[in-house]
């Protein structure tokens, strides 16, 4: 499969972990996008140094400060991408910062449910709201073209864990993590609402399920390290297109029920 040519990326959540490792592929991509925007909370504290260190390294990595819960933050964000993108579209939006609390049925609260829904569902949508004119540029500019990555996309790094039919409910207190577990069903709905209402404008959505990873959220047991998860992910985001749009996908390739 030829690799996909994406002018322009921005990934939310790149100072660790999964987003880091995007922002590591894309820039080895042997075709590297123009433009590659990683975002984090606070790219200049002790936790944005690896990514300053990529920026001060490849000229096309934008580091960009975006908290997900601040619309005025993410305001600034989309004022500083527009600009650099000098007239042309945002090809491709991943929507992957999020958190996760270990908290089980019985003792989480209101406040724990509002933050990581906060973060995890409505931070998505406030950033896809307000990048939604870029990717509707990119999407005009390659109107004769079907639907991809390519061409104006967004993916919402969700989780197996947010899909009722395929789990299997074992309640031990270390895996019930029951905010993150609801805010991801959410975002499944919210990412299959989003493809329904943007098809029209030529703007891909999808979930992604990026496996169980050796992360600080999903601890030294998981079974994928950063490398295996994103590999396979990037080659899901290579091969999207119509059939995918609203689907939750895995990192293998294959499709998880809702």
């Amino acid at each position: 499969m030829t690799e996909m040519a994406v002018r322009s990326v921005l990934v939310t959540g790149s100072n660790r972990g999964i987003g880091l490792e995007l922002i590591k592929k894309f820039i080895n991509r042997s075709q590297p996008p123009e433009y590659i925007f990683a975002t984090c909370r606070d790219p200049k504290g002790p936790r944005g140094e690896e990514l300053n260190n990529l920026a001060s390294k490849h000229s096309n990595v934008v580091l960009l400060q975006l908290d997900a819960t601040d619309a005025d933050s993410i305001k600034k964000a989309v004022s500083t991408v527009e600009t650099q993108l000098k007239g042309e579209g945002l090809n491709l939006l991943i929507n992957n910062a999020g958190v996760m609390t270990h908290v089980d049925l019985d003792n989480v609260g209101s406040e724990d449910m509002i933050n990581v829904y906060k973060t995890n569902v409505v931070g998505p949508l406030l950033i896809s709201q307000a990048f939604y004119p870029l990717l509707k540029k990119s999407a005009d500019l390659h109107a004769n073209e079907p639907l991809s990555c390519q061409k104006a996309a967004v993916v919402n790094i969700s989780s197996l864990l947010g899909s009722i039919e395929s789990q299997t409910f074992t309640f031990d207190p270390a895996k019930q993590v029951i905010s993150y577990r609801v805010s991801k069903a959410a975002l499944n709905m919210l990412t299959r609402c989003q493809a329904e209402g943007y098809k029209k404008d030529g703007i891909l959505f999808s979930a992604l399920h990026p496996g169980w990873v050796k992360t600080d959220m999903g601890s030294e047991r998981a079974l994928l390290t950063t490398d295996e998860s994103v590999t396979g992910m990037m080659k899901v985001l290579n091969s999207l297109s119509e059939k995918q749009n609203g689907i939750l996908m895995s990192w293998d390739g294959s499709a998880i029920p809702w």
